[in-house]
């Protein structure tokens, strides 16, 4: 088996207090563990680290962010570390971990040479102090730990220039605010997947609109004509339609000039998806900028899963699919008004509003494979006959692909 499929590699956000992206934690499983959670942490994080930094490519998961990575105790004594790029490596220290003086010594060589260190599912003991001391971010698990509880750790932790805290398992934008009104400086969670629900707000006509372009172009029998008409006018689109069509994923022998250059070298399903990405980007403005990320990943790694199950379902509607899913948390609105509003086929809106239907698994499986939830992935791959060796390049393509579309210009 290639090696670039002997581990699942997924990454969870880590955001500062502008909700902009500071880092990824990544998250991994070794393909011989068959996702079951007993895998020696050795064997994990190694497997992660051939695969993410010498197989995978760590700018296709990161995006030229921070990596968060897992050390075990043997590892860090070992100074593993210290083979990875410093400035691009958090290096989490488990709450496993023994303060020994052994360890104490490998984790004081490390930051002398420009690590950085972060103690991981914090819980305060007199033990821990001379790791604090060497920490640059101490996380805190929201569900392991009540407020109360973490509170109280934070208190007793003597605060200090270039120490930070992180707030980790946020899943709502209350728990977002409560965590910052703490003083949290990072927050790791999907609390940015939830909409912020305002009682009485409607859809304005301007994201009605395009929310129905989007829509529209990813029907069958949407007319592409008039769709040089339509981009070529716009400065802003025909520019960003040139900067898509250059990058690195399409990787043409020349460069592409022109607008009909760029259609006719598309394709109509590539526009499709271009279209869909700028109307989509529109209506998210004032969203954190990886809400629009995930959308990216999740349409394009639902396309993929399409093409790899045994049945096979149609790849545009598998795109659509994904992106359209987190579609309430851009719009702050429940999921089946906006479905209301909108041309799309049963299957997807059976999935979205329902959570059911021959769409659903697929969908699934892509939000447990971003929450490295493994037992669940494998079990959905196996349901809809997807070679589970495969899942890691798929979602390597997908980040790679939205990386493409959402690089900063």
């Amino acid at each position: 088996m290639n090696e670039i499929m002997d581990a699942y590699v997924a990454r969870q956000p880590i955001f500062n207090r502008r909700k902009k992206i500071f880092g990824y934690e990544l998250l991994f499983r070794d393909a011989t563990a068959r996702f079951t959670p007993e895998i020696d942490g050795d064997t994990a994080t190694s497997t992660v680290l051939g695969n993410t930094f010498f197989n995978i490519g760590i700018d296709a998961l990161s995006g030229g962010k921070k990596s968060f990575i897992n050390f075990t105790e043997n590892l860090l004594v070992k100074k593993i570390p210290l083979l990875l790029p410093t400035g691009e490596t958090v290096i989490e220290i488990l709450e496993n971990v023994r303060p020994t003086p052994e360890l104490i010594a490998a984790c004081q060589e490390m930051v002398k040479k420009g690590c950085t260190l972060a103690l991981d599912d914090f819980a305060y003991t007199p033990e821990l102090r001379p790791l604090i001391d060497l920490a640059h971010i101490i996380k805190f698990d929201f569900r392991l730990s009540s407020a109360d509880q973490i509170a109280s750790y934070l208190e007793q932790i003597p605060r200090r220039n270039g120490l930070n805290m992180l707030a980790e398992k946020i899943e709502t934008y209350q728990e977002f605010e409560q965590a910052k009104a703490m003083g949290f400086d990072f927050f790791q969670g999907f609390f940015f997947c939830k909409p912020e629900l305002v009682k009485g707000k409607q859809i304005s006509g301007s994201q009605l609109n395009l929310l129905q372009i989007m829509a529209a172009v990813n029907r069958t029998d949407f007319d592409f004509s008039t769709l040089e008409k339509l981009i070529a006018p716009d400065v802003s689109l025909s520019y960003k339609l040139l900067k898509y069509i250059n990058s690195a994923f399409f990787a043409k022998a020349r460069q592409i000039t022109s607008i009909q250059q760029a259609l006719v070298y598309m394709g109509e399903a590539e526009i499709r998806r271009f279209v869909s990405l700028i109307a989509m980007s529109n209506l998210a403005k004032g969203k954190p900028d990886e809400l629009i990320r995930v959308s990216c990943i999740r349409g394009k790694f639902c396309e993929l899963l399409g093409a790899l199950a045994d049945q096979r379902c149609d790849p545009g509607e598998l795109f659509t699919l994904g992106m359209f899913s987190l579609i309430d948390a851009i719009v702050d609105q429940p999921m089946a008004r906006v479905m209301k509003e909108l041309p799309l086929s049963e299957s997807i809106k059976s999935a979205l509003c329902d959570r059911r239907g021959e769409l659903i698994g697929y969908l699934a499986l892509v939000e447990n494979y971003e929450k490295g939830l493994w037992a669940l992935v494998g079990r959905l791959a196996e349901a809809l006959k997807i070679p589970s060796d495969h899942l890691t390049e798929a979602y390597r393509k997908a980040c790679a692909w939205a990386n493409t579309f959402s690089e900063p210009e």
